[in-house]
Parts: structure tokens; sequence; C-alpha cells
């Protein structure tokens, strides 16, 4: 997939930026970081539609080398621009709970909770993926409030209800 990637080769149709990511994902299944890291950096600079944000697999795969201040100022830079995407609250809530960070993981999935919440209030179109975000959202919410110790609360019961 790299080869293919790199080379401009079509796969499938598949853009480029994409054709790095997936092999970028199978750099990090084959225990390679390193070689991820690259992948996620050539989705990133090639840009285009990708089906997953690059830089939340890319912090992981910098933590899982060492280095934490830049996998962190990624987060950060995350953080900053907002969240606008339900699906990026889940992976770095789902990161930050590996990197035992649970008040941060639970600020994130609180957001996207929110966003997808908020996406149903404005008619946005919610197919069966939006549904199921929030589940897994609340769900995960749920586990990591449940590992604080801290009570149930309003949407820890819109699991209840789902």
């Amino acid at each position: 997939m790299s080869l293919l990637a790199a080379t401009g080769a079509e796969t499938a149709g598949m853009p480029r930026a994409e054709a790095f990511l997936r092999a970028a994902e199978q750099w990090m299944l084959a225990d390679d970081p390193a070689e991820a890291v690259a992948g996620f950096r050539r989705a990133m600079a090639e840009g285009g539609p990708v089906f997953v944000e690059p830089r939340v697999p890319l912090a992981r795969a910098l933590f899982l080398l060492g280095k934490d201040a830049e996998a962190q100022a990624i987060i950060s830079s995350l953080k900053a621009e907002g969240p606008t995407d339900p699906r990026i609250c889940d992976m770095v809530a789902e990161l930050l709970v590996e990197r035992s960070d649970l008040v941060s993981a639970l600020e994130w999935a609180t957001a996207g909770v929110r966003l997808c919440l908020a996406q149903g209030r404005q008619g946005q179109p919610k197919g069966a993926g939006d549904k199921s975000e929030l589940r897994l959202l609340l769900s995960l919410r749920y586990r990591i409030r449940n590992d604080l110790g801290l009570p149930e609360d309003d949407y820890d019961q819109l699991l209840d209800e789902r």
C-alpha cells in the first residue's frame, strides 16, 4: 500500500492520502510505529479525503515511540481547534484512556456527546452511524466516569434510553 501510494498508482480509485493512511495503520498493526509515523505524515502532507483524521493515530504512534511531547502537542492542537467531529473526539478519548489520562479523556468524550446531540438538534442528517457514534461515546464516557468514581449524570442516563 505504501508503495502504491508513493508511486501514485491508483488503488481502486483510492486517493493517495487515503492509501498512505491505510498503509500507516497496517504498520501500526505490524508493531512498527516508526514506519506508521512516516505514513501518517505523508497522508497529512498529501492532503485530500481520508476516512479518519490522521493526526490522532499519528499521536498514538508518537506515544509508542516515546515522543510524548510531540504527541501531546498534536492533541493540544486538536483541542485548540475545537472539537468539530464526534469521531475525532471518540478517537482522542480512547487514546487518552490508553495513556491513563482519564480526566482529559472524559472532556473529549463529553465534547463528542455534545456534538452528536447538537447535530441532532440542528436537523442534520442522522444515519445509523451517528446513532452508533453517540452510543459509543456515551458508553466510553460512562466507563471513564465510573473509573473516576463519579456519580451518574444526565448524559449517563441517556445511555439507558438508547
